[in-house]
This record gives C-alpha cells, sequence and structure tokens, in this order.
C-alpha cells in the first residue's frame, strides 16, 4: 500500500509518499518520494494577514504538482494539512476550496493540538519510562508536550516560530508564557527531563554540530552551533555552509525557541529523531485505513 502527506506549513510546503511493507510481521514504511518546496506563506500572513493572490497562484501550481506524483505513484491514501500560516490566513479557506476545485488536492486546516497529535502518534514509539519535553518549532507555532512513562501528559501550541521569530511578529509575553507553562508543569517533579526537538531547523542545528550517538546532541552543543550561526553573515551562511535561503534566515531564531524551551525545562540534552509531521500524517492513514492490522513492530527506512 502507499501513502502520502502533504504539509502545509508557515516556511515551507513538503510532500513525502511512503510504501508500507508488511513481512514477517514487520511493518516498514519505506519513503519512495520527498519534495519540499519554499513557499513562505508565513512571511504573508504574519505581515499582512492573508494570502497575496502571488503566492495563492504559486501554491495552486504546487499543489498540481504534488498531485501528478500521487497519481503517479499510484498513491491509494493521502491526506493533506496546513498549520499556522492557513490557520491565520482571513482567505485560507477560500483558498483550500479553490484548490480543491482547481487541483482535486483537499487540504485540511487543522488546530495546533491536532498537529501536536499527529505528531505524537510518531515520536512515542521509542520512548521509555523518563520524562521528556517534546519541542516542534515551525514556521508560525511552536507545540511543547511532556511525556512520562512512554505517554503524553500534557501540551499546549504558542503562537512563536521561526519565521515570526525572524519578522518581529512575536510578543515577548510569549517567550514568558512558555517558560511560566513548562516550569508550572514541572513543580515538584524531581526527574531529570530530556528534551525531544522536532523540525527542519533542529534537525540542521544537529548536523552542523559534532555527531553524537542515538542523534542526541547537549544544550552546550546546541549552543555552540547557535554562537557559530551568529557569527557568520547571510551570506557565509549560504555559501560556506550551503544552507537553503529560506533556511539560512530562520536557523538562528528557530534555535532561540529551542534553548528558550530547554532552559525553562532546565534539559541538559535534546534528541533529534528526524521525524516530523509528515511522518505522523502517515502513521495517521495507517490507522485509519488498515486498523485491524495494528502496529506490531514499525520503523523507517
Amino acid at each position: 500500500m502507499r501513502l502520502a502527506a502533504i504539509d502545509i506549513g508557515s516556511n515551507a510546503i513538503r510532500l513525502q509518499i511512503t510504501k508500507v511493507i508488511e513481512y514477517e510481521q514487520l511493518i516498514t514504511f519505506k519513503k519512495l518520494q520527498y519534495v519540499r518546496f519554499p513557499l513562505r506563506l508565513g512571511h504573508d500572513v504574519f505581515t499582512h494577514k492573508y494570502i497575496t493572490e502571488a503566492n495563492q497562484e504559486k501554491f495552486l501550481k504546487l499543489m498540481g504538482a504534488y498531485k501528478n506524483l500521487i497519481d503517479l505513484y499510484e498513491v491509494d491514501h493521502y491526506f493533506g494539512c496546513a498549520t499556522s500560516a492557513m490557520r491565520e490566513s482571513k482567505n485560507g479557506k477560500e483558498l483550500t476550496a479553490r484548490t480543491l476545485e482547481e487541483t482535486g488536492v483537499k487540504i485540511n486546516i487543522i488546530s495546533g493540538a491536532k498537529e501536536a497529535e499527529m505528531i505524537n502518534s510518531v515520536i512515542s514509539l521509542d520512548l521509555d519510562d523518563k520524562t521528556y519535553l517534546h519541542i516542534d518549532v515551525g514556521g508560525g507555532s511552536t507545540e511543547l508536550n511532556f511525556y512520562y512513562k512512554q505517554k503524553k501528559v500534557i501540551s499546549k501550541s504558542f503562537k512563536i516560530g521561526s519565521v515570526r521569530r525572524l519578522e518581529h511578529h512575536d510578543s515577548p509575553k510569549v517567550w514568558k508564557e512558555i517558560e511560566a507553562w513548562v516550569k508550572e508543569q514541572l513543580k515538584g517533579h524531581k526527574e531529570k527531563v530530556t528534551a525531544i526537538g522536532t523540525g527542519g531547523n533542529i534537525n540542521k542545528i544537529y548536523e552542523l554540530s559534532p555527531r553524537a550517538a542515538k542523534r542526541k546532541m547537549s544544550l552546550n552543543s546546541v549552543m555552540r552551533v547557535q554562537d557559530y550561526l551568529r557569527n557568520l553573515t547571510l551570506e557565509e551562511r549560504l555559501n560556506r555552509l550551503q544552507l537553503n535561503p529560506d533556511r539560512a534566515d530562520v536557523i538562528i531564531p528557530a534555535s532561540e525557541i529551542y534553548v528558550h524551551a530547554m532552559l525553562a525545562a532546565n534539559a541538559s540534552s535534546i534528541v533529534v529523531p528526524d521525524v516530523g509531521l509528515k511522518d505522523g500524517i502517515n502513521y495517521y492513514l495507517f490507522d485509519k485505513y488498515y486498523p485491524s492490522r495494528g502496529k506490531i513492530f514499525v520503523k523507517n527506512s
């Protein structure tokens, strides 16, 4: 069976096509295709509160291209979801209706809670009984989730993200809210907290750091990479590090959010599992259409 996930974020739009292989009681999610296109809808929405006509046209062309790939790969089921930028856009619903009419692609505008729930389906697979703070930084919002004994116990979405921070549309109040919320959840809790980081920026920060085993890095390593990036000009980040333009400018603002949440939780390390909403969408589709099979063992390749 083949599944497809369309993740419409504030900084980029992703398509992942996955083949589900079931063999000897092992279910493997094998990635067949992955496309990431840098369409920054968040710039429009956080500045003007709506998606401009120019970006609407680009969006429709992109959805048409993604639909062609979905058809060519003969996908059985797909799910398209839009997050912070589309949620806040005055013409978001209008654009999703136009997308369905002109391209045949159905887009679901999901809440921050639903976004966190989908990512949770992937994150929770490899957790142990310790306490974890999952930090998912997108372009327009950040989702924080606490896990204890392999279960999510509480979560909250904050209106701050890499693009929003870059363009100074974040409020000083939200930084205090993050710190206060994290500390409130840990009141009286003596066990050490480990952070889990998802999002393209933390994956790139991990790649720029001295590699550790099991995709784990210390808070000090995150901050050293942060300082290194701050000492480079945008041109140097683009050419010396060969970062994509839409990564080179937001990676520092994103790092500030990860560091802020980790400091609030007194977390000295962060696990970077290299999964995200697109992976959560595929697990969601698998559970929805093949519930009787169950997830005996699941892995990605």
